[in-house]
């Protein structure tokens, strides 16, 4: 499932005239009968809320007061995302009859066209506060306070990801929210601006058009929207014309493949950068250390200590750590059982977060094997977000390569790689215009395509220490050397 979560403003989308249908209540209730979350993104405050929703308990959480304040309907919980409205601004706005004036928890609410005094006196005070509208409605809160920090507050507290969610608004202040969401909708009667900048504008206005997304979760989860979504692409590189060559974040099962010292590494460095810089959580199962610099991780594992399962699930509990899981500790022949466990796990922790994102795998020829059957008794029919990065694809789970999406072969030798790759699942090798010939250049091709494109790949800016802990280059002289004598000794054969 990709969307779990799905975010809604309340007036002009849920609400019409302040009201929420009976049908559109229900329709809700529905969609947190799927597993899913609602989590309710209004400029209301709390209390006025309450009054006009009574069905408000259907929400897991109440992001109000335009995201100055969380609450969770089910346990009571309540927390400011602020500090409270300044009471000099207050009584400076009430002798200037601002009227009518609303003070919440965080935020203070007027109408227009008040905005004008409101400005005056947030700039005589010397106040660093923000003034945020919302068709007539004048709000202001603290800085960097919006509908935005309000839906990731309470995602953190639900432990999911804003890409795994769906927004649903109207306004102008939606933009701050659906611009962080994976999927981003406008009802059909939501302002011309927002109408331009999102992924889908529904048939109908209100509460049907909200009925409209989640008949479309319910149905098939979205996947019927997935062209619509290129924004979230993730660029590996240019083509020879200068057009981006970019992946998609969700569902695909990434090949990247080349000889040794091809530059894969870097490449695949490239793309985990791109993938972690726009907030998709990663995995990394690193068979020989060479990940331990990768930026933002947290390195479980070392080479003399295996990494724990437990601790991999509790890291990854949360949305925005990303983990590499090293096993320079367990012995070669331990490496695949070892894999398959954890791999039981990840999809345990998929299965009710849709995390990690991603799946990484380096040297996964050493693991999963064609040989190896219990490696794809394992698997799961919905398998995406997997990167296996390897020498020899050849190697690999036959049936798993079938699955690959994209194959992207690093290096001058990348055609042959390609041609490899074909020859396995007994298909005829692409056409290709053109073959690497520098380093940082890769063929790229859908799984299915007939042709593969050059890319020049996106470098990446750390430099991995390849297997750092099993090779060394220097001389040794004679007496720091290791000799082979044979079996009786005949033999004087100087290890280089």
């Amino acid at each position: 499932m990709r969307y779990r979560i799905l975010a809604c403003d309340y007036d002009g989308t849920l609400a019409r005239r302040g009201r929420v249908g009976d049908e559109t209540t229900r329709a809700l209730r529905a969609l947190t009968r799927t597993g899913r979350k609602l989590v309710l993104v209004t400029g209301r405050e709390l209390d006025d809320l309450r009054n006009v929703f009574p069905s408000i308990e259907v929400f897991d959480w109440v992001v109000a007061e335009n995201g100055g304040f969380i609450h969770q309907p089910a346990t009571g919980e309540e927390r400011a995302l602020g500090p409270p409205p300044p009471q000099a601004l207050v009584s400076e706005l009430t002798s200037r009859g601002v009227h009518p004036l609303s003070v919440g928890r965080v935020i203070i609410a007027t109408w227009e066209p008040h905005q004008t005094v409101v400005f005056e006196t947030i700039q005589r005070l010397g106040l660093e506060l923000q003034v945020i509208f919302n068709k007539g409605a004048v709000m202001v809160l603290p800085p960097n306070v919006n509908k935005r920090s309000g839906l990731e507050a309470a995602l953190d507290r639900l432990g999911l990801s804003v890409h795994n969610c769906i927004g649903v608004g109207d306004a102008e202040n939606d933009h701050a929210f659906l611009g962080v969401c994976e999927c981003s909708v406008a009802v059909a009667n939501a302002l011309p601006a927002l109408r331009e900048s999102v992924d889908w504008v529904t048939d109908y206005d209100h509460g049907a058009g909200v009925r409209q997304v989640i008949d479309a979760l319910i149905a098939d989860d979205l996947q019927g929207f997935e062209r619509r979504l290129t924004r979230h692409h993730v660029p590996v590189g240019t083509t020879a014309a200068g057009e981006p060559a970019a992946i998609a974040p969700y569902g695909s099962i990434v090949l990247v493949a080349g000889s040794s010292g091809s530059g894969k590494s870097t490449a695949t460095a490239g793309i985990l950068e791109q993938l972690a810089e726009r907030g998709y959580q990663l995995c990394i199962v690193d068979p020989e250390g060479d990940h331990e610099r990768a930026p933002g991780v947290v390195v479980l594992g070392t080479h003399e200590q295996p990494p724990q399962l437990e601790q991999v699930v509790q890291v990854l509990s949360a949305p925005q750590a990303h983990v590499v899981v090293n096993l320079l500790a367990v012995s070669l022949s331990d490496k695949p059982d070892f894999l398959l466990a954890l791999l039981a796990r990840l999809f345990e922790l998929r299965a009710t977060t849709s995390r990690p994102h991603w799946i990484v795998i380096d040297e996964a020829h050493h693991m999963l094997q064609d040989g190896f059957m219990p490696a794809l008794l394992t698997l799961p029919q919905e398998l995406g977000g997997l990167m296996l990065v390897t020498v020899n694809p050849e190697r690999l789970n036959r049936v798993l390569l079938g699955r690959v999406d994209v194959v992207i072969a690093v290096g001058r030798d990348g055609e042959a790689t390609l041609a490899t790759f074909a020859r396995v699942l007994e298909r005829a090798p692409p056409t290709i215009d053109a073959a690497p010939e520098r380093p940082g250049q890769a063929l790229l091709q859908h799984a299915r395509a007939r042709r593969a494109e050059l890319v020049n790949l996106t470098p990446s800016r750390v430099v991995n220490r390849r297997h750092k802990r099993k090779y060394a280059q220097g001389e040794l002289g004679p007496d720091k050397s290791f000799y082979f004598r044979g079996p009786d000794g005949r033999l004087n054969l100087r290890a280089q």
